[in-house]
């Protein structure tokens, strides 16, 4: 890269949201730099299974997010697999700073951090990550075939994650601090009609049991009757929500309580140039196509800034009865 190179839009995260901005605003002409320091695809990578994404009845994560990946790639962009550090704004520009000391600038930064899966924060959680415990029953199923595991949580994810690990696992336990599924309909009757899963209502973690060769079992306490139990099994599998990677958001920007950023309807800051999409913007649901329509919206509206922007600075240049 030369040392003075000024890119038109900076793209931060390579999920479906940060990558369609990239498809996007290379068809735009814009001069684009995509950022991930890890897999493409972000979270949708580690799902098993996609059937309501359009045009596909059915696909893994995986697949999915190599074809975004694919297609992004195909209109050549700059692609750097390093992790930012800072994004500091600017009037004129904004400046990405990365893990190895470079400072990228650009005149629009496309935000597309996502967010990680929350933890119950419950004793021997930490301890046995990777030793049974975890947060990815794409990743980690396979190391529990014909064992027996818990599932934690009552959404999409642990609905869906549940039906898989039904298909290695010998039993499945699905334990919800609530006497119904938030998930959907169509996963809900999935659940109820696999009888390698059962139900725990009303029943949360308090603790997770282990020995010198991994997960033993979890503390269950009913939430009712407030009587505790000891569940044997061999893993745990954790599914209650998402935290937004909001670490990254510069001073300034406004967001709700719960961390994620507030837009408006172009996916911009209050900061111009500034925009934040994906799992890390507010919104009413959070789904594939969801995110990769707010990429093709801040692509589309970094677009029109930056060429307001480089119009104004021409301008700015010209003596002053050439204006």
């Amino acid at each position: 890269m030369a040392e003075q190179q000024i890119y038109d839009v900076i793209i931060v995260g390579g999920g479906p949201a940060g990558l369609t901005a990239t498809i996007y605003a290379m068809r735009a002409a814009m001069k684009t730099v995509l950022i991930e320091r890890g897999v493409a695809g972000g979270q949708v990578a580690a799902s098993d299974s996609i059937e309501n994404y359009p045009g596909f009845e059915f696909i893994t994560g995986f697949d999915l997010s190599q074809k975004f990946m694919q297609h992004a790639q195909s209109y050549q962009p700059d692609v750097l697999r390093r992790e930012v550090v800072t994004i500091d704004p600017g009037l004129d520009h904004h400046r990405v700073h990365l893990d190895n000391g470079d400072v990228l600038e650009g005149h629009a930064v496309i935000l597309a951090a996502g967010g990680t899966p929350r933890k119950l924060e419950v004793p021997g959680e930490d301890t046995n990550y990777g030793k049974g415990v975890s947060y990815c029953a794409t990743c980690d199923g396979f190391f529990f075939r014909n064992k027996t595991v818990a599932v934690v949580g009552g959404g999409d994810t642990a609905l869906e994650e549940a039906l898989y690990l039904a298909k290695l696992a010998d039993k499945v336990y699905l334990a919800h601090r609530r006497d119904a599924f938030r998930g959907s309909r169509i996963l809900q009757k999935r659940v109820f009609d696999e009888c390698k899963i059962e139900v725990l209502w009303n029943t949360v973690v308090t603790a997770i049991r282990s020995n010198d060769q991994g997960v033993t079992g979890a503390l269950l306490l009913n939430t009712q009757t407030h009587s505790e139990r000891e569940l044997t099994v061999d893993g745990v599998f954790v599914f209650v929500g998402f935290t937004p990677s909001n670490h990254l958001v510069p001073q300034g920007i406004k967001m709700n309580a719960q961390g994620y950023v507030v837009t408006d309807e172009k996916c911009e800051t209050a900061i111009p140039g500034l925009y934040v999409v994906g799992d890390l913007r507010q919104k009413f649901a959070r789904q594939i196509v969801i995110a990769a329509s707010d990429g093709c919206i801040a692509a589309l509206a970094a677009a029109h800034y930056v060429e307001s922007q480089k119009a104004r600075t021409a301008t700015c240049g010209l003596p002053r009865e050439s204006v």
